[in-house]
């Protein structure tokens, strides 16, 4: 081969490589990002619940009463509410409510239904399905 086009071949792995390398880099990036935004709506979550909880318990007419705000939790229940025999797998609850059906999102609402399921809202009849518990 020509001297030339082997510096050339060389060069062109070499930059494949480094290319290759800043792509890994990246993904791995993507990856933690997902997972530390799935983590951190899914404490939002719980808080939101929790504020909920303690709003319930309050005595009502209190001045300092927070406004009610519509959660990810109160769409959910709410689709199990209006479709009570149903059995729902967590991409056709995000189709129902409109939601993004994006890997993170959906593991954010499987944490959530996961939740409910322990608190006795859901029940769980087969894997991946959940209805409104009785």
């Amino acid at each position: 081969m020509n001297n030339g086009i082997t510096d050339l071949l060389t060069s062109l792995q070499a930059e494949h490589d480094r290319v290759t390398v800043r792509a890994d880099g990246l993904r791995q990036q993507i990856e933690h990002l997902a997972t530390a935004l799935g983590d951190a709506e899914a404490r939002l979550a719980e808080l939101a619940t929790a504020s909920k909880v303690f709003v319930e318990l309050a005595p009502t007419g209190t001045a300092s009463e927070p406004a009610e705000q519509s959660t990810a939790y109160q769409a959910i229940v709410n689709a199990f509410n209006q479709h009570p025999d149903q059995e729902f797998r967590v991409r056709d609850l995000h189709e129902i409510l409109g939601m993004p059906t994006d890997d993170p999102s959906l593991n954010v609402t499987r944490s959530r239904l996961g939740r409910l399921t322990r608190q006795g809202f859901l029940t769980q009849p087969g894997r991946g399905l959940y209805r409104k518990g009785t």
